[in-house]
């Protein structure tokens, strides 16, 4: 006997599912299955619970907006490598540009038509279906707390532009939580403050700049978030226990 093969799941995530209509008739034309949720929190949450093939994802939403969901989609060992596109109705090359850096594989702009839709919900589809995963993600691993993708999330965010950290109270709302909860998480896991974790990030990536390039200081500490070259040298002696330009000469003798 011949199992039939399950279609693919296709999970939406908007706050006014009713302006897809269009787009929904058609994939059930098609017969693809669909699960659809209207805010952030209870689309991140099916997605853990569904695992879809792909995610059709609005990116302006009260609360939890698509780009935070998208955060904590890819912070997730098991969402991390579905397919997101993104669907707005104003669409700015800051916006996509966001998106795609965020872990988005297309976007839509609204109102969608739907055989684009389609289309574009195939191509991912075959896309993904052809990528093997990871040798690393063929073991089975403990599934993370909420709290640990959260983590990540941050993690992954401020590590991304560690010139430009958002306030804390935006970096809570772009992964989906708020300020004090952001902070105890920190606190409970890594034992230490944001602020705290985002100076030890910032000297370990100075120290990495320092080692693996020929980048003058006052660079380095403008690509790792430092005031100054002054500012990053009293911050990595401290840690270090020399300045960097020792750090330097220290690497070219052993290095000789």
């Amino acid at each position: 006997m011949v199992l039939k093969q399950e279609q693919p799941l296709v999970l939406i995530i908007d706050d006014q599912p009713e302006q897809l209509g269009a787009v929904t008739a058609l994939l059930r034309a098609e017969r693809l299955r669909i699960s659809i949720a209207t805010d952030g929190r209870q689309g991140y949450e099916r997605a853990q619970a569904l695992n879809p093939h792909i995610i059709l994802l609005d990116v302006r939403m009260p609360g939890t907006d698509g780009f935070a969901v998208c955060r904590l989609l890819k912070a997730s060992a098991r969402t991390r490598d579905i397919p997101v596109i993104f669907l707005s109705a104003a669409i700015t090359d800051e916006e996509r540009l966001q998106g795609l850096t965020q872990g988005g594989v297309d976007y839509v702009p609204k109102p969608c038509l739907p055989a684009e839709v389609l289309a574009r919900i195939r191509i991912h589809l075959h896309l993904a279906a052809r990528t093997p995963a990871p040798a690393s993600d063929l073991t089975p691993a403990t599934p993370a707390s909420h709290d640990e993708v959260i983590l990540r999330a941050a993690m992954r965010l401020i590590g991304s532009d560690l010139a430009h950290v958002p306030s804390l109270a935006d970096i809570a709302h772009k992964v989906g939580t708020h300020d004090k909860r952001l902070s105890a998480i920190f606190r409970q896991h890594l034992g230490m403050t944001v602020f705290a974790w985002i100076r030890d990030e910032r000297l370990r990536r100075a120290r990495e700049l320092l080692a693996d390039s020929r980048m003058s200081i006052q660079d380095v500490a403008d690509q790792v978030g430092f005031r100054n070259a002054c500012n990053l040298s009293t911050a990595f002696r401290d840690r270090m226990g020399v300045t960097p330009s020792a750090f330097r000469r220290t690497l070219a003798v052993e290095s000789a």
